[in-house]
C-alpha cells in the first residue's frame, strides 16, 4: 500500500510537470512576442525584459489566452491544454482538501496515489504536445540510443 511520502512524493512530480508545460509555453510566448516586435533584428534589451518580465508573471491560464491570439498552432491542442489546466488548477488549489482525512489509511491514499497520476498524466501529455509543437520530440529523445550527460551542479544563467 502506498505511503503519505508516496502520495507527496507523486504531487511533488506532478508539481514539476505543471511547471514544466508553464515554463514551456512561457518560452513559445517569448518567442512570439519578440517576433512581434522585431527583437531579433532590432534588439532592446530593455523591451526583451519587460516582455519576459511580464511573462514570467503569468498564470497557466494567462499563459494560454495569450497564445491563444498570437497563434493557430494551439488550436489542435485545445481541449488538451483547456483539461490541463483545469487539472493544474485542481492539483494546486483543491487536491489535499478533496482528499481530505484519506491520507489516512491505506485505502485512502491509493486512492489519492491514483488520483494524483491521472493529473500527472494530462499535464504530462499536455507539456509533451507543445514541445512537440516547438520542433523536440520528447519521446523520441527518450527512446534514442544517445546517452545525455545531465548536468551536475547549477551553473549561473
Amino acid at each position: 500500500m502506498p505511503t503519505l511520502d508516496d502520495v507527496y512524493r507523486k504531487f511533488g512530480e506532478t508539481a514539476e510537470a505543471a511547471q514544466l508545460l508553464e515554463t514551456q509555453l512561457g518560452t513559445m510566448l517569448l518567442l512570439t512576442r519578440s517576433a512581434e516586435e522585431r527583437l531579433f533584428t532590432e534588439p532592446n534589451p530593455e523591451r526583451a525584459s519587460d516582455i519576459y518580465d511580464t511573462i514570467n508573471r503569468q498564470t497557466l491560464g494567462q499563459l494560454l489566452k495569450g497564445l491563444g491570439r498570437t497563434t493557430q498552432s494551439l488550436d489542435a491542442l485545445e481541449s488538451l491544454l483547456s483539461k490541463a489546466l483545469q487539472e493544474r488548477n485542481r492539483l494546486f488549489h483543491s487536491f489535499y482538501r478533496h482528499h481530505n482525512f484519506r491520507r489516512n489509511s491505506d485505502e485512502g491514499r491509493a486512492l489519492m496515489l491514483k488520483d494524483i497520476e491521472s493529473i500527472h498524466d494530462t499535464l504530462l501529455r499536455a507539456y509533451k504536445a507543445v514541445t512537440l509543437l516547438s520542433g523536440v520530440d520528447l519521446d523520441a529523445v527518450a527512446n534514442s540510443a544517445v546517452e545525455y550527460t545531465l548536468p551536475t551542479r547549477h551553473v549561473p544563467i
